[in-house]
């Protein structure tokens, strides 16, 4: 399986969920002033792309950025088993968290309150059922049962976590977070804010979320493709992005099985896998909102999560229907 992310900026990766549009300038090409970072972060493919006119404090700024993102990954990640998410779902409990762990629960928590529980960082253990059940032999192709599914949603409710500065806890045995519909999106806005203060501008930041500083070095917005999941190397719309972040969540970013009826994206209401869209795409002032809104978006009806773009601070929503239909909605 693949991870839930599936964003990207470059027009040449076919199937990804995002496409940088015509015109990027690439070293040794139209502009010598664009500098590239590509690799893994949080286990998914990202990549840097700096407009900068020294070539040597380019490469210390992209060094500096990656070492921001690998000690992100110590806190965030629920893939090494030493990260202080992992702990923290291992043990129950986790006393002098760190201050990013903190600070992005308190976050979370807001924008699940803005969504109405749409977006819930405690559903791991409906990620780890339908895992689990897929991950065997002879799993039944209709999901887990409804009991299972009711068990592990009695499991989930980011109400009963308690964060603070000393001590994060759950509130009930069995509990587990996954912070994989945001902390893309953070990181992407922490790597932005070292770029930025760092004299650095008219760059797109790339690490899982997509966030633009200021505009296109030529002038005009940064055009970003929303990509259609049903065919490759094909756009359903594109947005003009300026000094402003875009995610997008599709179902089609990890299946469980080869039919795609279960996915990744859960509503924490149900427990059932979110199968209203193809993909669901944000555009908000900084990629930590664009994230979590299009994993709340996915489980939610189109005029419910209208209402809660003004609420959450994010400007649109682009919901990409089954026949392929762009809906787009604004604050």
């Amino acid at each position: 399986m693949t991870r839930r992310r599936f964003i990207r900026i470059s027009g040449a990766a076919a199937g990804l969920g995002l496409a940088l549009g015509a015109g990027f300038a690439r070293p040794g090409r139209t502009s010598p002033l664009f500098h590239e970072w590509r690799g893994v972060a949080l286990g998914a493919d990202a990549s840097l792309r700096i407009y900068h006119p020294d070539a040597a404090e380019a490469g210390r700024l992209i060094t500096d950025a990656l070492s921001e993102v690998h000690r992100l990954e110590r806190v965030f990640s629920l893939y090494d088993e030493a990260s202080a998410l992992s702990r923290l779902n291992r043990e129950g409990e986790l006393a002098d968290p760190p201050q990013e762990l903190v600070e992005l629960l308190a976050t979370s928590a807001r924008y699940a309150r803005a969504t109405g529980g749409a977006f819930d960082p405690t559903v791991q253990p409906l990620w780890a059922l339908y895992a689990k059940h897929f991950g065997m032999a002879d799993a039944d192709p209709n999901g887990p049962s409804p009991v299972d599914v009711r068990g592990a949603v009695a499991k989930c409710g980011y109400q009963r976590v308690t964060v603070d500065a000393g001590k994060v806890a759950f509130g009930l045995p069995g509990m587990a977070l996954t912070l994989n519909g945001i902390a893309q999106g953070y990181i992407t806005d922490r790597v932005a804010e070292l770029l930025r203060a760092r004299g650095v501008t008219h760059t797109l930041v790339d690490i899982g979320e997509t966030r633009a500083l200021d505009a296109h070095p030529v002038g005009r917005p940064w055009s970003i493709g929303i990509k259609d999941p049903r065919a490759e190397g094909r756009l359903l719309a594109t947005l003009a992005v300026d000094n402003q972040a875009v995610a997008t969540s599709g179902g089609y970013g990890t299946e469980f099985d080869a039919a795609g009826r279960f996915n990744h994206i859960f509503d924490p209401a149900t427990g059932l896998c979110a199968n209203r869209y193809l993909s669901v795409s944000v555009v908000a002032p900084t990629a930590t909102c664009a994230d979590a809104l299009s994993t709340a978006f996915s489980v939610m009806p189109i005029d419910r999560a209208s209402s809660a773009l003004t609420d959450a601070g994010a400007m649109r929503a682009y919901f990409v229907l089954p026949d392929g239909h762009v809906v787009d909605r604004s604050a």
